[in-house]
């Protein structure tokens, strides 16, 4: 395998930049003095933040981008080998990685290196995470899978030995990984077009567990059933949370104020206990806290610390985002798309003030969808009304005969009042005439249902 030499460095060329991650790991090598180019379909808000770095972004992916000198090229999991550039690189023999590859690369030049992995939340756990490592002055390197408003972006690149990112399981990329501090938050069926079922997951997470050396650590959330086959015989430590004194932190006395957002008294090692307040709504974010904190207190961070931080936290783009209001209806945007996800948003949502609650989901992928069409269905239910908008396909260009009005038949089935609506605008038209003055809408998805909500805003 091609390695990246710090010390040398020589010419990237990145296919896919404009991703979240791409753009972060561009950035970063940019930073450190490589000549970073690379393209993406097309123009977008952080292809816009690379090219004013100096980064040179191609729009449209063509062969003829890559006839400058290049010493290597790094390709996402989504990119085909009938892509152009993919073909190009291999007929000039040039040395290839995946982001993953380049990702564990990238962290073994950190002393402390950590991976947040998980079904759901690592975003928001990575974030929180993010927050106290900056307020506890530890001047980390960041890569988040979304946008932190406190960096104007995913990415900060920090001049200490910490280094944080997400660590995806799709594709299996995470176990190119090289953290010293693995987090894993939960466990859930997904991204079936990739493993075969929940067992085949849950080795993928065994073996990411088995990354961490033996002066390293995992934290673990202590409710993901027959725990012991993913920590037996590690040779890290292991610390735990979850609901209750069978973990090593958990929570009580939770309470939520006018907004849905949570306080509560954790218990944690040594019979410690504290008081934590968020500023971000629902129970599962109790959760992604639990896991912050202790891997704050095994950093040793003060505990005014992680207090203030935590407070200081208001969330990340396309997370519970309040996007405004209209005619006196709260308008928030979520990037929730499993079953599970949109579960713990509309248990959230129900501690927010509204009078109905409206979720416009936005099904992500026609894999995704035949694989949980019931679960799609029970979960939305807890919306007093669903609008649903067509598949957003993504990387998939098989339909395996799936629409969404065969998830508006479950729904349907349920007694739930549903819509199903094939363009945007319809989709507008509709909301602005039935939603009222206190009631609360939800874009939900992870395609671009969020233009939902801004053209009703006027953004």
């Amino acid at each position: 395998m091609y390695q990246i030499d710090f010390s040398h460095p020589c010419s990237v060329y990145f296919v896919g930049i404009g991703g979240v991650s791409m753009g972060g790991l561009a950035e970063l090598l940019a930073d450190a003095g490589f000549t970073v180019s690379g393209s993406d379909r097309s123009r977008s808000a952080l292809t816009d933040l690379l090219s004013s770095k100096g980064i040179k972004v191609f729009y449209g992916q063509r062969a003829e981008n890559m006839t400058g000198p290049i010493d290597c090229v790094v390709f996402t999991s989504a990119i085909r080998p009938d892509n152009p550039e993919y073909m190009a690189a291999h007929e000039r023999n040039l040395p290839c990685l995946t982001r993953g590859q380049l990702m564990g690369q990238i962290m073994k030049h950190y002393d402390m290196p950590i991976g947040i992995s998980g079904t759901h939340g690592k975003t928001t756990t990575t974030s929180m995470a993010s927050e106290i490592l900056m307020h506890a002055n530890l001047d980390p390197t960041l890569s988040i899978g979304g946008i932190l408003k406190d960096i104007g972006g995913n990415m900060r690149i920090g001049k200490s030995g910490y280094f944080l990112t997400e660590a995806c399981e799709y594709t299996n990329s995470f176990l190119d990984f090289a953290p010293k501090v693995g987090i894993i938050l939960n466990i859930g069926e997904d991204h079936l077009d990739f493993f075969k079922d929940l067992a085949d997951i849950r080795h993928s997470f065994r073996r990411f567990a088995m990354l961490l050396p033996k002066d390293g650590c995992l934290i673990i959330n202590g409710e993901i059933e027959n725990l012991s086959e993913l920590t037996d015989g590690l040779s890290c430590r292991v610390i735990t949370f979850g609901g209750d004194s069978s973990s090593d932190y958990y929570p009580s006395d939770l309470q939520y104020d006018a907004l849905g957002n949570p306080s509560f008294l954790l218990h944690g090692p040594n019979r410690q206990e504290r008081s934590f307040s968020l500023q971000v709504p629902g129970e599962h974010n109790v959760y992604n806290a639990m896991a912050a904190i202790a891997l704050a207190d095994l950093l040793a961070v003060n505990d005014a610390v992680i207090m203030e931080a935590l407070r200081a936290y208001t969330g990340t783009d396309r997370r519970f985002e309040y996007k405004g209001s209209v005619g006196g209806v709260a308008v928030i945007d979520d990037y929730a798309h499993h079953p599970a996800e949109i579960t713990a948003t509309l248990k959230a949502a129900a501690h927010y003030p509204h009078r109905k609650l409206w979720c416009v989901f936005q099904p992500h992928t026609y894999s995704r969808t035949k694989a949980f069409l019931k679960e799609f269905a029970l979960s939305l239910s807890l919306a007093d009304h669903v609008v649903l908008a067509e598949i957003y396909p993504a990387r998939e260009t098989d339909d395996l005969g799936m629409s969404s009005a065969l998830l508006q038949q479950e729904l349907a089935a349920l007694g739930k009042d549903c819509h199903y609506f094939p363009t945007f605008d319809e989709i507008e038209n509709f909301l602005l005439e039935n939603c009222i003055n206190g009631d609360m809408l939800i874009t939900m998805g992870a395609g671009d249902v969020v233009k939902i909500g801004e053209t009703l805003l006027g953004n």
